[in-house]
Protein backbone atom coordinates (compact mmCIF):
# COMPACT_ATOMS: atom_id res chain seq x y z
CA UNK A 1 0.00 0.00 0.00
CA UNK A 2 1.31 3.47 -0.85
CA UNK A 3 2.28 5.75 2.01
CA UNK A 4 -0.54 8.00 3.22
CA UNK A 5 0.46 11.62 3.76
CA UNK A 6 -0.26 13.11 7.18
CA UNK A 7 -3.27 15.41 7.58
CA UNK A 8 -2.37 19.11 7.49
CA UNK A 9 -4.31 22.33 7.09
CA UNK A 10 -3.66 25.32 4.85
CA UNK A 11 -1.64 27.00 7.60
CA UNK A 12 0.82 24.07 7.77
CA UNK A 13 -0.51 22.79 11.07
CA UNK A 14 -0.30 19.03 11.53
CA UNK A 15 -3.65 17.59 12.66
CA UNK A 16 -3.16 14.92 15.33
CA UNK A 17 -6.23 15.14 17.56
CA UNK A 18 -9.93 14.47 16.92
CA UNK A 19 -12.85 15.04 19.28
CA UNK A 20 -15.59 12.55 18.38
CA UNK A 21 -19.10 13.14 19.73
CA UNK A 22 -20.91 9.83 20.16
CA UNK A 23 -24.28 11.33 21.14
CA UNK A 24 -25.97 14.71 21.47
CA UNK A 25 -28.00 13.50 24.47
CA UNK A 26 -27.17 14.50 28.01
CA UNK A 27 -28.57 13.83 31.48
CA UNK A 28 -27.52 17.28 32.78
CA UNK A 29 -28.70 20.75 31.74
CA UNK A 30 -25.64 22.89 32.47
CA UNK A 31 -26.23 26.63 32.16
CA UNK A 32 -23.24 27.22 29.86
CA UNK A 33 -24.36 24.51 27.48
CA UNK A 34 -28.10 23.73 27.40
CA UNK A 35 -31.44 25.33 28.25
CA UNK A 36 -33.31 24.04 31.30
CA UNK A 37 -35.91 22.29 29.12
CA UNK A 38 -33.24 20.52 27.08
CA UNK A 39 -32.89 20.37 23.30
CA UNK A 40 -34.54 18.22 20.62
CA UNK A 41 -32.46 15.04 20.28
CA UNK A 42 -31.26 13.52 17.03
CA UNK A 43 -33.15 10.48 15.77
CA UNK A 44 -31.23 7.29 16.47
CA UNK A 45 -30.53 6.52 12.82
CA UNK A 46 -29.09 10.04 12.36
CA UNK A 47 -26.24 9.25 14.76
CA UNK A 48 -23.16 7.42 13.49
CA UNK A 49 -23.19 3.71 14.30
CA UNK A 50 -20.36 2.01 16.18
CA UNK A 51 -19.11 0.53 12.90
CA UNK A 52 -19.18 3.91 11.17
CA UNK A 53 -17.28 5.49 14.06
CA UNK A 54 -14.74 2.68 14.00
CA UNK A 55 -14.18 3.14 10.27
CA UNK A 56 -13.93 6.92 10.51
CA UNK A 57 -11.44 6.78 13.37
CA UNK A 58 -9.43 4.24 11.36
CA UNK A 59 -9.32 6.53 8.33
CA UNK A 60 -8.26 9.50 10.46
CA UNK A 61 -5.66 7.42 12.26
CA UNK A 62 -4.17 6.37 8.92
CA UNK A 63 -3.59 10.10 8.29
CA UNK A 64 -1.72 10.61 11.56
CA UNK A 65 -4.63 11.58 13.83
CA UNK A 66 -3.58 9.40 16.75
CA UNK A 67 -5.30 11.11 19.70
CA UNK A 68 -9.03 10.41 20.00
CA UNK A 69 -11.28 12.02 22.62
CA UNK A 70 -14.85 10.73 22.97
CA UNK A 71 -17.41 13.36 23.93
CA UNK A 72 -21.14 14.09 23.77
CA UNK A 73 -23.60 15.34 24.91
CA UNK A 74 -22.75 12.90 27.64
CA UNK A 75 -20.94 9.93 26.05
CA UNK A 76 -21.79 7.48 28.83
CA UNK A 77 -25.51 7.71 28.02
CA UNK A 78 -24.80 6.09 24.63
CA UNK A 79 -26.05 2.53 24.92
CA UNK A 80 -23.20 0.01 25.26
CA UNK A 81 -20.59 2.78 25.24
CA UNK A 82 -17.81 0.63 26.78
CA UNK A 83 -18.08 -1.71 23.77
CA UNK A 84 -17.54 1.23 21.41
CA UNK A 85 -14.54 2.34 23.46
CA UNK A 86 -13.05 -1.15 23.17
CA UNK A 87 -13.59 -1.13 19.39
CA UNK A 88 -11.83 2.21 19.00
CA UNK A 89 -8.98 1.27 21.34
CA UNK A 90 -8.12 -1.55 18.92
CA UNK A 91 -8.00 0.70 15.84
CA UNK A 92 -4.43 0.62 14.45
CA UNK A 93 -2.59 3.86 15.13
CA UNK A 94 -4.81 5.11 17.97
CA UNK A 95 -2.28 5.99 20.66
CA UNK A 96 -4.41 7.93 23.12
CA UNK A 97 -8.10 7.27 23.76
CA UNK A 98 -9.77 9.59 26.25
CA UNK A 99 -13.26 10.58 27.33
CA UNK A 100 -14.93 13.76 28.60
CA UNK A 101 -17.85 13.04 30.91
CA UNK A 102 -20.04 14.70 33.54
CA UNK A 103 -19.28 11.73 35.81
CA UNK A 104 -22.90 10.84 36.60
CA UNK A 105 -22.51 7.26 35.31
CA UNK A 106 -18.85 6.76 36.25
CA UNK A 107 -19.64 4.73 39.34
CA UNK A 108 -21.38 2.23 37.06
CA UNK A 109 -18.98 2.33 34.10
CA UNK A 110 -15.48 3.18 35.40
CA UNK A 111 -14.23 -0.40 35.54
CA UNK A 112 -15.62 -1.28 32.09
CA UNK A 113 -14.17 1.85 30.49
CA UNK A 114 -10.69 1.30 31.91
CA UNK A 115 -10.84 -2.33 30.78
CA UNK A 116 -11.95 -1.18 27.32
CA UNK A 117 -8.82 0.91 26.90
CA UNK A 118 -9.78 4.47 27.87
CA UNK A 119 -6.53 5.83 29.28
CA UNK A 120 -7.46 9.42 30.16
CA UNK A 121 -10.57 10.89 31.76
CA UNK A 122 -11.83 14.46 31.99
CA UNK A 123 -14.74 14.93 34.38
CA UNK A 124 -16.76 18.16 34.57
CA UNK A 125 -17.34 19.42 38.12
CA UNK A 126 -18.22 23.11 38.39
CA UNK A 127 -18.85 23.24 42.14
CA UNK A 128 -18.04 21.19 45.21
CA UNK A 129 -21.12 22.53 47.02
CA UNK A 130 -24.22 20.44 46.46
CA UNK A 131 -26.67 23.34 46.12
CA UNK A 132 -24.45 25.30 43.75
CA UNK A 133 -23.70 22.18 41.70
CA UNK A 134 -27.47 21.85 41.33
CA UNK A 135 -27.75 25.52 40.36
CA UNK A 136 -25.23 25.09 37.54
CA UNK A 137 -26.19 21.63 36.23
CA UNK A 138 -29.90 21.66 37.21
CA UNK A 139 -29.33 18.16 38.63
CA UNK A 140 -28.83 17.17 42.29
CA UNK A 141 -25.99 14.85 41.41
CA UNK A 142 -22.79 15.96 43.16
CA UNK A 143 -22.58 13.03 45.64
CA UNK A 144 -23.00 10.54 42.80
CA UNK A 145 -20.36 12.27 40.66
CA UNK A 146 -17.88 12.28 43.56
CA UNK A 147 -18.51 8.57 44.18
CA UNK A 148 -17.81 7.94 40.52
CA UNK A 149 -14.54 9.85 40.74
CA UNK A 150 -13.49 7.85 43.79
CA UNK A 151 -14.26 4.61 41.95
CA UNK A 152 -12.29 5.75 38.90
CA UNK A 153 -9.31 6.76 41.04
CA UNK A 154 -8.90 3.17 42.24
CA UNK A 155 -7.70 2.14 38.76
CA UNK A 156 -4.02 3.01 38.15
CA UNK A 157 -4.57 2.98 34.36
CA UNK A 158 -7.10 5.83 34.63
CA UNK A 159 -4.61 8.45 35.80
CA UNK A 160 -4.13 11.34 35.35
CA UNK A 161 -7.77 12.21 36.06
CA UNK A 162 -8.64 15.80 35.17
CA UNK A 163 -11.49 17.81 36.64
CA UNK A 164 -12.90 20.57 34.41
CA UNK A 165 -14.64 23.65 35.82
CA UNK A 166 -15.98 26.49 33.68
CA UNK A 167 -15.00 29.93 34.95
CA UNK A 168 -18.13 32.11 35.04
CA UNK A 169 -18.10 35.51 36.69
CA UNK A 170 -20.70 35.70 39.44
CA UNK A 171 -20.52 31.95 40.09
CA UNK A 172 -16.98 30.59 40.12
CA UNK A 173 -15.30 33.12 42.44
CA UNK A 174 -16.36 31.24 45.60
CA UNK A 175 -15.33 27.90 44.05
CA UNK A 176 -11.72 28.81 43.30
CA UNK A 177 -10.00 28.07 46.62
CA UNK A 178 -12.11 24.96 47.40
CA UNK A 179 -11.25 23.61 43.94
CA UNK A 180 -7.56 24.29 44.55
CA UNK A 181 -7.77 22.44 47.86
CA UNK A 182 -9.53 19.57 46.07
CA UNK A 183 -6.58 19.37 43.64
CA UNK A 184 -4.15 19.38 46.56
CA UNK A 185 -5.87 16.62 48.52
CA UNK A 186 -6.98 14.24 45.71
CA UNK A 187 -5.20 12.55 42.81
CA UNK A 188 -6.87 14.88 40.30
CA UNK A 189 -5.69 17.84 38.24
CA UNK A 190 -8.33 20.58 38.41
CA UNK A 191 -8.53 22.72 35.27
CA UNK A 192 -10.45 25.97 34.92
CA UNK A 193 -11.83 26.70 31.44
CA UNK A 194 -12.90 30.17 30.39
CA UNK A 195 -16.63 30.47 29.62
CA UNK A 196 -17.07 30.32 25.83
CA UNK A 197 -19.95 31.55 23.64
CA UNK A 198 -21.51 28.13 23.03
CA UNK A 199 -24.52 28.35 25.34
CA UNK A 200 -27.97 27.46 24.02
CA UNK A 201 -29.55 30.71 25.22
CA UNK A 202 -26.98 32.81 23.34
CA UNK A 203 -26.71 34.98 26.45
CA UNK A 204 -22.90 34.85 26.55
CA UNK A 205 -21.22 38.18 27.09
CA UNK A 206 -17.51 38.98 27.57
CA UNK A 207 -18.32 40.40 31.01
CA UNK A 208 -19.30 36.88 32.14
CA UNK A 209 -15.84 35.47 31.45
CA UNK A 210 -13.74 34.92 34.56
CA UNK A 211 -10.26 34.76 33.06
CA UNK A 212 -7.65 32.18 33.83
CA UNK A 213 -5.29 34.90 35.05
CA UNK A 214 -7.84 36.12 37.58
CA UNK A 215 -8.40 32.59 38.88
CA UNK A 216 -4.67 31.82 38.98
CA UNK A 217 -3.98 35.02 40.94
CA UNK A 218 -6.68 34.14 43.48
CA UNK A 219 -5.16 30.69 44.02
CA UNK A 220 -1.58 32.01 44.12
CA UNK A 221 -2.47 34.32 47.00
CA UNK A 222 -3.40 31.32 49.13
CA UNK A 223 -1.30 28.52 47.64
CA UNK A 224 1.74 29.74 45.67
CA UNK A 225 2.00 28.30 42.17
CA UNK A 226 4.93 27.54 39.87
CA UNK A 227 4.50 27.28 36.09
CA UNK A 228 5.35 24.05 34.30
CA UNK A 229 6.56 24.07 30.67
CA UNK A 230 3.71 24.14 28.13
CA UNK A 231 3.75 21.26 25.69
CA UNK A 232 3.26 22.11 21.99
CA UNK A 233 -0.46 22.11 21.01
CA UNK A 234 -1.51 21.75 24.66
CA UNK A 235 -4.70 23.57 25.55
CA UNK A 236 -3.88 23.94 29.24
CA UNK A 237 -1.25 25.97 31.03
CA UNK A 238 -0.33 23.77 33.99
CA UNK A 239 1.03 24.93 37.33
CA UNK A 240 2.26 22.93 40.28
CA UNK A 241 1.74 24.01 43.86
CA UNK A 242 5.05 25.27 45.19
CA UNK A 243 4.95 22.81 48.08
CA UNK A 244 4.51 19.90 45.66
CA UNK A 245 0.94 19.00 46.63
CA UNK A 246 -0.76 18.59 43.28
CA UNK A 247 -1.25 20.48 40.02
CA UNK A 248 -3.79 22.85 38.57
CA UNK A 249 -4.43 23.93 34.98
CA UNK A 250 -5.94 26.84 33.08
CA UNK A 251 -7.50 26.67 29.63
CA UNK A 252 -7.76 30.25 28.36
CA UNK A 253 -9.15 30.17 24.81
CA UNK A 254 -10.43 33.75 25.05
CA UNK A 255 -7.77 35.66 26.98
CA UNK A 256 -4.83 33.62 25.63
CA UNK A 257 -5.93 31.92 22.38
CA UNK A 258 -3.85 28.91 21.42
CA UNK A 259 -5.08 28.79 17.81
CA UNK A 260 -1.60 29.15 16.31
CA UNK A 261 -0.62 25.57 17.05
CA UNK A 262 -4.10 24.01 17.16
CA UNK A 263 -3.95 20.40 16.00
CA UNK A 264 -7.63 19.49 16.57
CA UNK A 265 -10.71 18.74 14.52
CA UNK A 266 -14.16 17.62 15.65
CA UNK A 267 -16.82 15.21 14.43
CA UNK A 268 -20.39 15.69 15.63
CA UNK A 269 -22.68 12.82 16.62
CA UNK A 270 -24.35 12.83 13.19
CA UNK A 271 -21.04 12.82 11.34
CA UNK A 272 -20.33 16.48 10.55
CA UNK A 273 -16.67 17.44 10.45
CA UNK A 274 -15.89 20.75 12.18
CA UNK A 275 -12.44 22.26 11.87
CA UNK A 276 -12.88 24.68 14.77
CA UNK A 277 -15.07 24.77 17.85
CA UNK A 278 -16.47 28.04 16.49
CA UNK A 279 -16.82 26.96 12.85
CA UNK A 280 -19.80 28.36 10.95
CA UNK A 281 -19.43 25.66 8.27
CA UNK A 282 -19.36 21.86 8.49
CA UNK A 283 -18.53 19.00 6.13
CA UNK A 284 -20.85 16.00 5.98
CA UNK A 285 -19.09 12.65 6.44
CA UNK A 286 -22.15 10.52 7.26
CA UNK A 287 -23.57 10.82 3.74
CA UNK A 288 -20.40 9.61 2.00
CA UNK A 289 -19.94 6.86 4.62
CA UNK A 290 -23.43 5.53 3.96
CA UNK A 291 -23.14 5.95 0.20
CA UNK A 292 -20.22 3.52 0.18
CA UNK A 293 -17.24 5.72 -0.68
CA UNK A 294 -13.82 4.11 -0.45
CA UNK A 295 -11.36 4.97 2.32
CA UNK A 296 -9.28 6.92 -0.22
CA UNK A 297 -12.32 8.98 -1.23
CA UNK A 298 -13.17 9.62 2.41
CA UNK A 299 -9.62 10.78 3.05
CA UNK A 300 -9.88 13.27 0.20
CA UNK A 301 -13.15 14.70 1.56
CA UNK A 302 -11.48 15.13 4.96
CA UNK A 303 -8.32 16.65 3.44
CA UNK A 304 -10.29 19.21 1.46
CA UNK A 305 -12.23 20.27 4.56
CA UNK A 306 -9.21 20.40 6.86
CA UNK A 307 -7.21 22.41 4.32
CA UNK A 308 -9.73 25.21 4.93
CA UNK A 309 -9.36 25.03 8.72
CA UNK A 310 -9.67 28.47 10.26
CA UNK A 311 -6.48 30.26 11.26
CA UNK A 312 -8.13 31.32 14.52
CA UNK A 313 -11.45 31.93 16.20
CA UNK A 314 -12.73 35.50 16.21
CA UNK A 315 -14.50 35.60 19.57
CA UNK A 316 -12.92 38.85 20.74
CA UNK A 317 -13.28 40.62 17.40
CA UNK A 318 -16.06 42.83 15.96
CA UNK A 319 -18.58 40.90 13.90
CA UNK A 320 -18.06 37.58 15.72
CA UNK A 321 -20.99 35.24 15.11
CA UNK A 322 -21.78 32.57 17.67
CA UNK A 323 -22.31 29.13 16.07
CA UNK A 324 -25.90 27.96 15.96
CA UNK A 325 -24.90 24.73 17.66
CA UNK A 326 -24.36 24.55 21.40
CA UNK A 327 -21.45 22.79 23.05
CA UNK A 328 -23.60 19.69 23.61
CA UNK A 329 -24.37 19.50 19.88
CA UNK A 330 -20.79 20.05 18.80
CA UNK A 331 -18.98 17.79 21.24
CA UNK A 332 -16.51 19.19 23.78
Amino acid sequence: MSKIDPLTDGHRRLIRDVRVSVTDRCNFRCQYCMPAEGLPWLERDAVLSFEELERLVGVLSSMGVHDVRLTGGEPLVRRDFPRLAAMLAKVPGVEDLSVTTNGFLLERDAEALVAAGINRFNVSVDSLQRDRFFEMTRRDALPRVLRGLEKLATFPDAHPIKINAVGMRGFTETEIVPMAEFARSHPYQVRFIEFMPLDADHSWDPSLVLTGDEIRAAIHEVYPLEAEPREPSATARVYRFADGKGRIGFINPLSEPFCGDCDRIRVTAEGKLRTCLFSLHETDLRGPLREGVSDDELREIIRDAVWRKELKHHVNEPGFRQPERTMSQIGG
